[in-house]
Parts: structure tokens; sequence; C-alpha cells
């Protein structure tokens, strides 16, 4: 199994939204939300409308973990939410398929690996990229490893900051300027 990267250059991360948005609405909440709140891709999918209308909160039962999760929707993520969910009915998944049916991962997958090879990332990407990103980008800007931790239920700081990616970047960093 080929582990994915987050997406560590945040021009990236506006080459990827606007080439989602470019598609459709729905890629670029889902790519949105993503990465502006760290849930795994399977809990991102299982939201309803009525989970994130006119709401502070998400809270979700992790599926991997079965455990309570309570978060506040960032000040960017709501004016984008209560445009996407107007009309819709509360319990209608909030990701729907061209079929009206919830979107499945796989689709998904797709639709952001197709979005970052076009806005031209070299990095390995995957659903889980998302979730990667908001964990790489969250703790650049609050070098906050232990709530970064908890956020992510890791059982030790070490696990947080090699699943991110920090742990590769500082080995890369360390390589690149030894000179003997």
């Amino acid at each position: 199994m080929t582990t994915v990267e987050p997406i560590r250059n945040k021009s990236d991360i506006k080459k990827v939204e606007k080439v989602l948005a470019s598609q459709s609405q729905r890629n670029l909440m889902l790519f949105v939300l993503g990465t502006n709140c760290g849930l795994r891709i399977s809990d991102l999918l299982s939201l309803n409308v009525g989970d994130v209308r006119n709401k502070s909160h998400i809270q979700i039962i992790e599926k991997k973990t079965g455990k309570f999760k309570k978060f506040p929707i960032n000040d960017r993520l709501k004016p984008m939410i209560e445009n996407f969910v107007k009309g819709r009915r509360n319990a209608e998944p909030l990701f729907l398929s061209h079929w009206k049916h919830r979107l499945d991962r796989v689709t998904a997958y797709y639709l952001i690996r197709d979005a970052c090879e076009k806005a031209g990332l070299q990095e390995r990407i995957g659903t889980h990229s998302m979730r990667k990103t908001f964990g790489y980008h969250h703790y650049q800007q609050f070098k906050d490893v232990v709530i970064l931790q908890k956020i992510f239920n890791h059982s030790s700081p070490q696990i947080t900051l090699r699943y991110i990616g920090i742990e590769q970047d500082q080995i890369d960093y360390s390589y690149s300027n030894f000179i003997l």
C-alpha cells in the first residue's frame, strides 16, 4: 500500500480548489470541508444535510473508532455550507452522486486525484490527503502536536508527526543541509 501525502503548499491547495470549483460545487465543498476539518473520507461521506445546516459544530460518531467527535465549523466553511445546502432536505446525504445516491469513496478518490493531477501536483494523492493536509497546516500554524494528536485520536505525538509528513520533512531538511 502506498502512503498518500498532504498537500504542503498553500498555493497548490488553491490550484486544486480552482480546478474543483470549475467542475462542481459538490467537488469543491468536499475538498474544502475535508481540508478544513480533518475528517476521514468515510465520515465526510456519511454526513447528511441536517448534520451541517444552521450548525455551529459538526458532531459525529467516527466510523473507524466509534468515538464521539465534535468540532466547530470555521468561518470559511459556514457560508459555503449554507449556500451548498439551500433547497435540500435535512435527511439527504450531503454529498450526492450524479445518480442522487450517497457519493462513494471510490468516486471521491478519483475526483480528488484527478483535480490534483490537473492542478499539476506531483505528490501521491488520495482522499486521505485531505485529512493529512488539514493536519500538516494545523501543525504549521499552531506548532501544537499534542492538540493535533487529540484531534486525530493518535496514541503518541510521534505517530501524529509521521502521519502528517513532518517527520519526513525534517529528515529531508537534515539530508539536504548536511555537507561533509
